[in-house]
């Protein structure tokens, strides 16, 4: 497998749409444009169900429905670039706080569920296949640490984990016996809740070929906890390892000013301060390079080549009015009250006017094995 330099641009048309432009050396450019200049190759799409509500107002974040990711998928194709999908099996996010069954399954038991894994995994993959744009790797469910469709498949519950995860192989199986499989924990840093997941599921389940990770060093854990995680899970399991989720802030200055929102309104960043302090890298331009120059060595030296690479969560998320992670609508859906906005905007790989930083030219120059 070729090694991957991915992004997450899952919520670019929106951006877009909001007014959203990115510059690289103050030229305006499209952002597929500028990730091919910087070497990427791979682009991550999440895919939700159905993220509207029952009147039909879009959940925000992207609204990653079946049509906005074919768009973006044909984009990167006809870029030359190729594509993870990534279902969630939800109609919006799931991670490890939740793993909300799609608004059309509520009623449905187990048996059913497993089902509807299935028709829905391969339905889509059809359309996308029709659509000239099947994906090149594919992810079956998001962040599964703690299980997905809950509350049949929370974890302990690892039969009925097994059964809906199966299911979404099996689906790709019937279409494309080539295509690598990833399943994708958080918490990159935790080696006993890999081990002990992995170690379940593969008593039980289909095969696959990759093992995602996410890590975030404000909640993941260090540097030496990933290394140590990663270089446990290749000789453990033999299977190749791709963060699938990654990300460093380059400053700590509020952008307010650009979401237009009033305070109360405001999620703010995800990066709080005290998640931050024993960080052994600054949030600054500077920091945000030597943090990845040692991600990049961390990947590189996993045992066997078994390091594949990474895609850094939604680089291109710049604070523009009217993107946020969520309407109110989406936080009505998951029981959420709080606030929109965007968390991640100083964590991209753009500041705050578009602007290419120079942790991109990091990720082009750096030497693979």
């Amino acid at each position: 497998m070729e090694y991957i330099k991915g992004m997450d641009i899952s919520t670019l048309l929106e951006i877009e749409t909001c007014g959203g432009k990115y510059f690289d050396h103050e030229i305006e450019k499209d952002l597929f444009h500028i990730m091919k200049d910087y070497d990427f190759n791979y682009v991550r799409l999440r895919l939700w169900n159905n993220p509207y509500s029952e009147d039909g107002k879009a959940y925000g974040a992207g609204t990653n429905d079946l049509n906005t990711t074919i768009r973006l998928a044909k984009r990167a194709k006809n870029i030359g670039m190729k594509v993870l999908l990534d279902y969630h099996y939800s109609d919006f996010w799931a991670d490890p706080g939740k793993q909300f069954i799609p608004k059309a399954w509520t009623d449905f038991s187990e048996d059913q569920l497993e089902e509807a894994v299935f028709q829905y995994t391969k339905e889509t993959l059809l359309i996308l296949e029709k659509e000239n744009c099947f994906p090149d790797m594919i992810q079956v469910g998001n962040e599964l640490s703690n299980g997905l469709l809950w509350p049949y498949g929370k974890v302990p519950n690892y039969d009925t984990i097994a059964r809906f995860i199966n299911a979404g192989i099996r689906a790709i199986r019937s279409l494309s016996l080539d295509v690598p499989i990833m399943l994708h924990l958080d918490n990159g840093g935790n080696q006993a809740l890999y081990c002990s997941w992995f170690d379940e599921f593969i008593k039980r389940g289909e095969d696959f070929q990759i093992i995602g990770l996410s890590y975030y060093p404000f909640w993941h854990g260090s540097m030496e906890d990933l290394k140590a995680n990663m270089n446990q899970l290749a000789l453990r399991y033999r299977k190749e390892l791709v963060v699938a989720e990654v990300s460093f802030g380059f400053t700590m200055e509020d952008y307010a000013k650009y979401e237009q929102l009033e305070t109360d309104d405001r999620k703010g960043m995800a990066t709080k301060q005290h998640l931050i302090e024993n960080i052994p890298y600054p949030m600054t331009k500077e920091g945000q390079c030597d943090f990845l120059k040692d991600f990049l060595k961390v990947i590189e030296q996993v045992p066997e080549e078994k390091g594949k690479g990474f895609f850094y969560w939604e680089p291109g998320w710049i604070p523009v009015p009217g993107c946020e992670w969520s309407t109110k609508e989406a936080r009505d859906y998951i029981n959420e009250p709080g606030k929109g906005g965007n968390e991640w905007a100083n964590q991209a790989l753009f500041d705050y006017q578009g602007n290419a930083l120079p942790s991109l030219k990091v990720i082009r120059d750096y030497e693979v094995f």
